[in-house]
């Protein structure tokens, strides 16, 4: 089984697999959007719905997989509003001809609000209290953000690709490299934690309760400020004023290092030069030319260079600061 085949995953599969640990699939199975994973929706003979997650094979050691769970349980139990996988006979990570996969309770919830001032103070509560437990302990297994991996790694793969087109090549890697030496220099972490690792929108349910997280999958060892930057919008003076509120909910329950906020715009630039990588990477699996049939294209490349040197501009620009007490 290659690191990108899905292609043996059929619905008898699924159900077979899912019945091995216990559960009758009553409804069929709804594919949730997820590119990564192969994540499905379904209830059972009671009609109480869940969410099986399917793991891409290769991207994850077990003991990764295993961490992830691991992590998402000890926050559930410290009472975090965290989605944690279902325990079958002590296990959470199943296995099944080849494939390894969890369930979930089934949690539903609207859109997190990122200019919404009273949820951004919520919301930092939330991660505070997250960090709080998260940094009892170090991660053995699970990955660092790191520039290597993220940058200069991901640079060789989209090099590799041959996904940018010979008229723009020149300019595309030119900008690359400059953005990501500076990048680079200004990633200076100190005092890593153990990190939900992508804290945007789309893994914030909101409900009258409150927030909750739905995905763990991507979790980190890096600053505490990767969990919170990317909830920050707008221009520099909305961002003040978001960036303010986070931490004025973090700090009840952690204290936040402003020192990290040097960092932002290097964490920008891994996210950003990842996703390029990543689509590079993952081509080949059907569900990706599908999905991003724009990304083959010379405008896209065209809007990646444009991109890159917006970002070389805010890497130049001073950092983020808290408003004085």
């Amino acid at each position: 089984m290659s690191v990108f085949d899905f292609t043996s995953l059929s619905p008898d599969l699924i159900l077979d697999g899912l019945e091995s640990v216990g559960f009758t699939v009553d409804s069929g199975l709804l594919a949730l959007n997820s590119y990564e994973n192969r994540v499905y929706q379904f209830h059972d003979e009671n009609l109480v719905k869940y969410v099986t997650k399917f793991y891409r094979p290769q991207r994850w050691q077990l003991a990764q997989l295993q961490e992830e769970h691991d992590f998402a349980l000890e926050l559930a139990e410290q009472e975090l509003p965290l989605v944690a996988p279902i325990v079958i006979d002590g296990k959470s990570l199943f296995e099944y001809q080849g494939y390894h996969f969890c369930v979930y309770p089934c949690r539903g919830g609207r859109i997190f609000e990122v200019d919404n001032l009273d949820q951004l103070e919520w919301m930092g509560r939330f991660i505070g209290r997250i960090h709080a437990v998260a940094a009892k302990k170090p991660f053995q297994s699970r990955l660092r953000f790191n520039t290597d991996e993220m940058l200069l790694q991901a640079r060789e793969s989209i090099a590799e690709s041959g996904f940018v087109p010979q008229s723009l090549n020149t300019a595309f890697f030119t900008i690359l490299d400059q953005v990501n030496q500076v990048a680079i220099e200004q990633y200076q972490p100190s005092n890593e934690i153990r990190l939900h690792g992508d804290c945007h929108a789309g893994n914030i349910l909101w409900t009258d309760d409150g927030p909750h997280f739905v995905d763990l999958d991507d979790c980190r060892t890096g600053p505490a400020v990767q969990d919170l930057w990317m909830m920050l919008s707008g221009d520099r003076e909305q961002q003040l004023l978001q960036l303010d509120t986070l931490v004025m909910g973090y700090d009840e329950f952690f204290t936040f290092e402003p020192k990290q906020l040097v960092l932002i715009e290097s964490l920008r630039t891994m996210r950003l030069v990842n996703y390029m990588a990543w689509l590079c990477k993952r081509w080949r699996d059907p569900a990706f030319p599908r999905n991003f049939p724009w990304f083959d294209s010379e405008k896209y490349w065209e809007q990646q260079i444009l991109m890159l040197k917006e970002q070389m501009s805010a890497l130049q620009q001073p950092p983020l600061s808290l408003m004085p007490n």
